[in-house]
């Protein structure tokens, strides 16, 4: 994930009763998640081509996303505090009666809207919509009670249990030990950072940003500035990139002169990492608007990269010194900064990408040339798109062997090497006194060598 220009660091805290079309807004939003399982950051795109939503405010535009972010973050407790408040459960035929209470528990539980605020536009949303509108005793009923109970609510909401869907509680646990996965669970109920990438000078651009340098390497804001207001943006000096994202092109660790292909680059994060080495690099992504955007990106920064639409299945150049497979996966290690992929994916959808990820490799591995080395990466919590997909490859591949990341290769990341070498990060790794400079995605990478000749 990279080279975003909008973030949850920059969302305001809620705290006026006026701001009524912003939480109508927000209760679309939540129902289209919740209900048809749409991805929320497209959802949000698609708003902002409305013009009434265009017609809003900044703060208002700001308003609906913390909204809709906060509530796919504690949904699971909501969830669980409006059975417990209504045994008969959401009346059949009520219209989005769900989506407004959703909305609303969401503003007193995780935002800490004044309790007027949220109740009292709750009510209103549920009087305007006529399927709803005779649930409006019951809203204002339900919405003060848990306004008067929240501390309670809080207290006892625990983000494992509650919040993590039961199948994703059980695996992480099984993974990674009942301890890890509670940190895991408790890292996504923070609003994530927003971390860069750098062309060169680190510490330098550290000052002039008013950023942290992490052990890995990347920046992090410390700031709300948006971000094309930053000194830099527009010169292309920087790149927005979680600090795990950064991680598997260093693995690759391309130079002058190499050939290098960037299997589903877009939106382009770590083809520009590639790029800025100086490697001549090929990306190639199926998508013909992620890669536009791409070549957007490519421009602002000044970098060439040569641009493939394609399949990455079906992309047939031979013989690259280097290849990063950043893999179309479940995307669960990022669930701090897309909450929605909790909700969601299932088991069966984890299943199904490994099927994917296993094909796609196999195919850069035809790719590579002998003596090549091919970086597979997702940003997946789930051991089978990670460690099992790479052991049934080198089971499948005998002209393949890992090559094992060494603890002094790259600073700040020994607690990320596994016992045989490969990159696990996770959501709770990089702690930290304030929560919201704590944390990275979850990523998952290994680094393949082709032997034969």
């Amino acid at each position: 994930m990279g080279l975003s220009l909008m973030s949850d660091i920059e969302k305001p805290k809620p705290s006026r009763a006026d701001g009524l079309a912003a939480r109508r807004f927000a209760s679309e939003v939540i129902e289209d998640v919740v209900r048809r399982r749409l991805a929320l950051d497209d959802r949000l795109e698609q708003l902002s081509k409305i013009d009434a939503y265009k017609a809003l405010s900044p703060s208002d535009r700001g308003l609906v996303r913390a909204i809709a972010t906060a509530a796919l973050r504690r949904l699971g407790t909501i969830r669980k505090v409006l059975t417990e408040r209504m045994p008969k459960g959401i009346p059949p035929k009520s219209g989005r009666l769900e989506a407004y209470l959703i909305s609303g528990a969401a503003q007193i539980i995780a935002l800490e809207t004044p309790a007027h605020a949220a109740v009292d536009t709750c009510v209103t949303l549920v009087r305007e919509d006529k399927h709803a509108k005779h649930f409006a005793d019951l809203a204002n009923a339900v919405m003060r009670r848990i306004s008067s109970e929240r501390n309670e609510i809080v207290a006892q909401s625990d983000m494992l249990r509650d919040d993590t869907p039961g199948w994703l509680a059980d695996r992480w646990t099984a993974a990674y030990g009942k301890e890890k996965a509670q940190e895991i669970a408790k890292a996504h109920s923070s609003e994530p950072s927003v971390d860069i990438t750098v062309k060169s000078n680190p510490q330098e651009w550290a000052e002039r940003l008013g950023a942290a340098v992490l052990p890995t390497g990347s920046l992090r804001l410390t700031s709300r500035t948006a971000i094309p207001q930053l000194p830099g943006f527009s010169d292309g000096d920087w790149w927005v990139q979680d600090a795990a994202a950064a991680l598997p092109a260093r693995l690759l660790r391309a130079k002058a002169g190499e050939k290098i292909l960037d299997l589903c680059a877009a939106p382009g994060g770590k083809t520009a990492q590639l790029a800025a080495t100086g490697a001549t690099v090929t990306a190639v992504d199926r998508s013909e608007a992620r890669m536009t955007r791409l070549v957007d990106n490519m421009t602002r920064l000044k970098l060439n990269v040569e641009t493939v639409i394609s399949e990455a299945a079906q992309f047939q150049t031979e013989g690259y010194d280097g290849i990063l497979l950043d893999a179309p996966c479940s995307a669960t290690g990022t669930i701090r900064r897309h909450p929605d992929v909790a909700w969601s994916k299932t088991l069966q959808d984890v299943y199904k990408l490994a099927a994917v990820q296993a094909r796609l490799l196999d195919h850069a591995a035809t790719l590579v040339k002998p003596g090549g080395t091919l970086v597979y990466a997702t940003c997946s919590l789930e051991r089978d798109e990670g460690e099992i997909q790479i052991n049934r490859f080198l089971e499948r591949n005998a002209n393949f062997r890992r090559e094992v990341i060494q603890k002094d290769e790259m600073s700040g990341i020994n607690d990320f090497i596994t016992e045989v070498g490969d990159l696990r990060c996770l959501p709770c790794h990089l702690p930290d006194a304030v929560d919201r400079m704590a944390g990275l995605d979850g990523f998952f990478a290994s680094r393949l060598v082709r032997t034969d000749t």
